[in-house]
């Protein structure tokens, strides 16, 4: 090297001559200096410039390690634990985000995260970290996420969601984590669904305007049958637990308990590898032997819905882990709303699969399932299906059935007996078939009566009727997946006077394509016995399961499975 190098480093030497020892100290100085900036210059050109020499963290924590435990505290940061619920788009099959129910303390955690939205395509998750204490719903066909609890509420436009960090380099390590990573590789391929080419079925291949997205569902049926597990509980005794109904409007109740009992492919003996854990209590069996109808007190039934939970959250750790957000119970009796209020976290947290889909009685389409009402005289549906074809059907619309509630009174006080082309009877002439009028009738009328839900709605279905739903604060059945509007007619309570103008105003082409995806609907709502694909049965399980895809619980601290 030149001396010029040497020039950036040291002083030039001094003009005057130095005596001979101080020369030769500086001799010494120089030959010792030289090669400790040799080495410093070596170390500082080959370190790289993000290390650092904190040797103890850097040789026993991996980055992996550092990260997650970052990922842990941002957690534990959350807070207090909130009430576990759900985001979705009830109006536009689920266009939900997945909210993380964080298990690891005794209080637990919840917050959203944007992270696979099922449905809709989703823009990348935002930094945000949000406590939710409360879902509220908006009407116009819209949920808004109400963040509440706070000084400043925040309220979410439709489809905007709140993004939760992910742990880095989290290693799957209980049974938990690989039930999460199930439902992670379910979420990822109905997203890609939703673009890709639709899929082929043997049985049925799901397409038409009667979906918010066929190939979407479709993907998702086929990711339930192929690892949906339900833990049911074995606990409580017929015939208010584990029995019900089979044979009557609250059939549905009853039917899916047995079958929910006997199945082997959706249901699992181990409840650590479970989805979703069933509640097989029978409200209309709680009606029936706990309720006294002498003294009209509620009381009895609340106590035997607290004592149940109550007994399973001390046998299991399933129930507080998530506060009931994985836990759902069946109810087609008109007070299945009423029971689950016995528990907050009954009504507010966990999935209701209901009949009576009021939401002026607190139903929550965001996480509550709609059923449909089937009134089953037996075990099979011989004679009750069919029906000519739409050209050949001469009543306009038709409607017979008691008078009851504020919707019905309304009806009869225009139409009955007031038009040839509108028959409507509140008792039905002798001699006169009640389904055969409705394979006769274009549009079946299906008016509420003192509670939302009617067995009519499906009578019509499986008659290939047009159903005429006229009702307030009612959630159709499996409206998350249906488009309710392109096989139906919706008419307002105030629109009753004019209901043949509109039906009038439906032409003959529209029809025709109304009464043909009632036909291919149909099948959602049919009940065998044993259960087929598709059907009833198994539509109600697939609610369920997009709700629970709409929740990822996680439990860092709870003992490892």
């Amino acid at each position: 090297m030149g001396t010029g190098w040497f020039a950036c480093c040291f002083p030039p030497p001094p003009t005057s001559l130095p005596s001979s020892s101080s020369s030769s100290s500086k001799i010494k100085l120089f030959f010792f200096l030289v090669p400790l900036v040799l080495v410093s210059l070596l170390v500082f050109v080959l370190l790289p410039t993000n290390s650092t020499w904190d040797l103890v963290s850097s040789s026993t924590l991996p980055s992996s390690a550092s990260a997650s435990a970052t990922a842990a505290n941002s957690s534990d940061n959350l807070g207090a634990a909130a009430p576990a619920e759900r985001t979705e788009d009830a109006m536009e099959l689920l266009s939900a985000a997945v909210k993380t129910v964080d298990v690891g303390s005794s209080q637990g955690e919840a917050a959203l995260s944007e992270e696979a939205a099922v449905y809709l395509s989703a823009s990348p998750p935002g930094p945000a970290v949000t406590k939710i204490q409360d879902l509220n719903e908006t009407k116009e066909n819209r949920l808004n996420i109400t963040v509440d609890g706070t000084a400043n509420a925040t309220v979410l436009p439709v489809n905007e969601t709140i993004a939760l960090p992910l742990k880095q380099s989290r290693q799957v390590r209980t049974k938990l984590d690989k039930v999460e990573a199930g439902l992670q590789r379910a979420r990822s391929a109905i997203k890609e669904a939703k673009n890709g080419s639709q899929l082929q079925d043997p049985d049925y291949v799901p397409i038409g305007p009667m979906y918010w997205d066929a190939k979407a569902f479709h993907r998702s049926y086929l990711e339930m049958e192929k690892q949906f597990k339900v833990f049911v509980y074995k606990e409580g005794e017929p015939p208010v637990f584990h029995d019900g109904p089979c044979k009557s409007i609250y059939s549905m109740e009853g039917n899916f308990i047995y079958q929910m009992d006997v199945n082997t492919k959706f249901q699992t003996h181990d409840p650590q590898k479970a989805h979703v854990f069933y509640l097989p209590f029978s409200v209309a069996k709680m009606v029936r032997f706990v309720y006294s109808r002498d003294t009209r007190d509620f009381g009895p039934i609340r106590r035997t819905v607290i004592d149940y939970i109550n007994l399973v959250a001390q046998r299991y750790p399933y129930w507080n882990r998530s506060h009931g957000a994985d836990h759902f119970m069946v109810a087609c009796h008109d007070w299945g709303p009423e029971a689950s209020f016995s528990l907050p976290y009954l009504e507010r947290n966990s999935i209701r699969a209901l009949c009576n889909a009021n939401t002026s009685e607190r139903f929550n389409p965001v996480k509550d399932v709609s059923i449909p009402e089937i009134n089953l005289l037996t075990d099979k549906l011989t004679g009750l299906i069919g029906g000519p074809s739409a050209s050949r059907r001469s009543i306009l619309a038709f409607f017979a059935g008691g008078v009851h509630g504020p919707i019905r009174p309304v009806l009869l006080e225009h139409w009955e007996g007031k038009d040839e082309d509108i028959k409507v009877h509140k008792y039905l002439p002798r001699g006169v078939n009640y389904h055969e009028m409705m394979r006769n009738s274009k549009y079946c009328i299906c008016p509420s009566g003192y509670e939302v839900a009617s067995p009519r709605i499906v009578e019509a279905l499986y008659n290939g009727c047009v159903p005429v739903l006229i009702s307030k604060s009612y959630v159709p059945p499996f409206s998350d997946v249906l488009r309710w509007k392109s096989f139906s007619v919706v008419v307002a309570v105030e629109e009753i006077p004019k209901l043949k103008e509109i039906l009038r105003n439906i032409s003959t082409r529209q029809y025709i394509r109304m009464q043909r995806r009632v036909l291919q609907v149909r099948r959602h709502f049919e009940f065998n016995s044993p259960p087929k694909r598709f059907d009833v049965f198994h539509m109600i399980l697939h609610s369920v399961w997009l709700r629970r895809l709409n929740v990822r619980i996680s439990e860092d601290d709870w003992s490892r499975g």
